[in-house]
């Protein structure tokens, strides 16, 4: 496969059968350890809205860090994913706000603010299989958040763009496609790499 496309497909097989590996353990620890990372981001220090998502699996932990946003005071907005693949917003409003949706989510259970909402967040954190030394991140491949990505530039909104990772997902270089979009951080266990714009 000599298209972006397949590399990128390769490439998810790869990392996801890594994240399957991973021991209950070093889920935990490095929950714990990007929670505080990504709570020392001026980005997330700084900011009145942060969109964000709920892990599930054996994705980087973002529980811990959704509460410890809450109780600073900040809007979280929740994707939850509609029939076409895009996304709506709901505010997180806790643990015991959460449904279950399609595909293993976990979704706010009010409200829905519509799609646009995202467009007025100071930060997305935008989940992720890796991210390169460019700054560009290779997603699940469904699409999601390549339109909100769109939507954003769109609507010249301008938010952090930050992903978070375990650190042998940080790679040399992920295959890209002209509608992808590079971000400005990625926050590891191990530490916090930053992106100069293009």
């Amino acid at each position: 496969m000599g298209t972006a496309d397949g590399d990128k497909a390769d490439l998810r097989r790869i990392l996801l059968d890594r994240r399957a590996a991973l021991s209950p353990g070093t889920i935990e620890s490095a929950q714990e350890a990007l929670g505080r990372r990504a709570l020392g981001l001026p980005e997330l220090a700084d900011a009145g809205t942060v969109a964000a998502y709920v892990s599930v699996g054996r994705e980087p932990g973002t529980r811990a860090l959704l509460e410890a946003l809450r109780d600073r005071g900040v809007r979280v907005l929740l994707p939850v994913l509609l029939p076409d693949n895009d996304l709506d917003w709901g505010l997180y409003r806790g643990p015991d706000h959460l449904a279950r949706a399609g595909r293993g989510l976990l979704e706010p259970d009010g409200p829905r603010l519509g799609p646009d909402a995202v467009t007025g967040a100071d930060a997305v954190l935008l989940p992720g299989l890796a991210v390169d030394g460019r700054g560009m991140r290779l997603g699940r491949g469904g699409g999601s958040y390549d339109r909100v990505l769109a939507r954003l530039e769109r609507a010249d909104a301008t938010p952090a763009l930050v992903v978070l990772l375990y650190d042998d997902e940080v790679v040399a270089r992920v295959p890209e496609e002209p509608h992808d979009h590079p971000v400005h951080a990625v926050v590891t266990p191990g530490g916090v790499r930053r992106f100069a714009p293009a």
